[in-house]
């Protein structure tokens, strides 16, 4: 929904069924509908949102395609891969295996590629349909990042800027959060007092060896059965011993946290660290990714990372990946079905745009990888044709619980009177019981802060998402041309403004929310 607050201004709010299941290995998002009508305004392909300028060229070359046959890209062709949906994680897969020799096909739902780190367009203001906080990005040579571990393979470079901190506003007062593990050491003891401090450092202890496993240990070979140490063997001695550490490193961070841990404001804290990482509790979040993060964070000479151009200039290096080594991309190409012989994956079958034509076939040589969630995934599966144990885990699937959805404020605004020394991150608990209450918390980029080329010339351009807390029951099913559905969004969103109030937030952060 857009609403156009004055001739400087506007704001456009966005709501996406982010649904996450609770298992802290995955977090999947829900796919879209490709339908035009299913879609929120704000993805709608005729409105005057458009694709970032990362993403024009697919973007064209989507508008272009035919129909039919040959000049479509829905071409029915063999593959070694098939990989489904473009999100990062699709993205990566597919460049890597396009990098070491592999025939590999990408079908995207969408117009356009990244899932939900796609970036779009409004009157000359570029934003982040998704996460705008990045570490380990910049620099040249190894990196622990994943991430960029696969755009060293590749050879592709995101231009960053770096800097070391973003602020937190509670309910106490507002206070600073830097990449340092002795200034982050300091932040606990001056808002938590000397007994967090004391159970931080011993957490910092516990937590030692586990980041010493994470950072060895390759996110690609991280799994939690008994096979873990044959994994590790591949790479050798010194990382066969991390495999011991495999059970801890794959269960939730709140199983070392309670050892060790028993202050409330920093239970707390932890608790907060975790939801922004993965949208769930510590209790939910793998402990592994808290072991990495918090090591990579707090190392010395540690920054974040903003990518110049925003998310889909990440998005694009990758697809520049796969087109260099071969791969191909096709965009509004919509598996409906994946394809079983024998019990295994050979291929996928994709909707046609003409729904008079028929579904084109791609059949996959060495095996098809999704990038959809577990429940898009599931249903995929045809009925017959599967094993016992495929049909196990379908039924595991469909029990998998989602986290809340996400609820998006895009903001154009001008920015005369801000702030020079304005922050780029910012980060808003309203009350710390019920971390995962209604828009309780709240991230906010302003990444024109470092790219002022993310909005028209005196302008900026913020993004603020209250993240995995939002029910998505009350939306389900609603028809978003409704006037139920416009009503529904003004409830949540009166005159265009969400309610972040009662915060402690700084001056200039109110006037880019007002």
């Amino acid at each position: 929904m857009c609403m156009h607050l004055a001739e400087s201004s506007f704001v456009c709010t966005q709501w996406q069924p982010h649904g996450m299941q609770r298992k802290a290995m995955l977090k999947p998002h829900r796919t879209r509908s490709p339908n035009t009508a299913d879609r929120s305004p704000c993805e709608r392909k005729k409105s005057f949102f458009k694709p970032s300028c990362a993403t024009a060229a697919q973007h064209r070359a989507a508008e272009s395609a035919t129909e039919d046959g040959q000049a479509s890209p829905l071409a029915s062709h063999e593959t070694d891969f098939v990989v489904i949906g473009s999100g990062i994680g699709g993205l990566c897969c597919a460049a890597l295996l396009a990098r070491y020799g592999y025939k590999v096909t990408v079908c995207e739902s969408h117009y356009v590629l990244g899932g939900a780190a796609h970036g779009f367009q409004v009157k000359g203001h570029h934003f982040d349909a998704g996460p705008s906080f990045f570490a380990g990005l910049s620099g040249e040579g190894n990196s622990s990042n994943p991430l960029k571990q696969v755009l060293n393979a590749i050879e592709e470079k995101v231009e960053c800027v770096t800097y070391d901190r973003w602020v937190n506003h509670t309910p106490e007062g507002s206070f600073p959060v830097v990449c340092n593990g002795d200034r982050y050491a300091e932040m606990v003891r001056t808002q938590g007092g000397e007994a967090a401090l004391q159970q931080w450092r011993a957490l910092e202890d516990k937590m030692r060896p586990l980041q010493q496993g994470a950072a060895l240990f390759p996110a690609a070979a991280l799994r939690s059965d008994p096979g873990v140490v044959l994994s590790m063997l591949r790479f050798g001695p010194k990382l066969a011993l991390t495999g011991l550490q495999a059970p801890t490193l794959t269960a939730p961070f709140a199983k070392v946290v309670d050892q060790v841990v028993t202050d409330p404001w920093l239970r707390k804290f932890l608790d907060l660290e975790c939801f922004v990482l993965s949208g769930m509790l510590a209790k939910d979040t793998i402990c592994a990714e808290m072991a990495f993060m918090l090591m990579e964070r707090n190392r010395p000479g540690s920054t974040i990372d903003y990518p110049m151009g925003g998310t889909s200039s990440i998005v694009d290096a990758l697809r520049r990946g796969i087109e260099k080594y071969g791969g191909k991309i096709m965009l509004r190409s919509h598996v409906e079905e994946i394809l079983l012989e024998g019990g295994q994956a050979v291929g996928v079958k994709v909707r046609a745009a003409n729904p008079k034509k028929p579904s084109a076939v791609i059949k996959a040589r060495k095996g098809v990888v999704t990038n959809a969630s577990v429940w898009d995934t599931q249903r995929l599966l045809p009925n017959q044709d599967i094993t016992q144990k495929q049909r196990e885990w379908s039924a595991e699937a469909t029990q998998t619980p989602q986290t809340g959805s996400f609820m998006h404020l895009h903001l154009g605004i001008d920015a005369t009177g801000l702030d020079p020394d304005l922050d780029c991150h910012h980060l808003v608990v309203n009350d710390w019981h019920g971390l995962e209450a209604s828009q309780n918390v709240c991230i906010i980029s302003i990444p024109t802060v470092f790219d002022k080329s993310l909005a028209p010339a005196g302008k900026a351009t913020i993004h603020a998402y209250v993240a995995a807390n939002e029910p998505y029951a009350i939306w389900e099913g609603l028809d978003r041309k409704s006037k139920e559905y416009k009503d529904l969004k003004v409830t949540f969103c009166p005159s265009g403004q969400c309610r972040f109030d009662g915060v402690g937030v700084t001056n200039s952060l109110q006037q880019c929310l007002a």
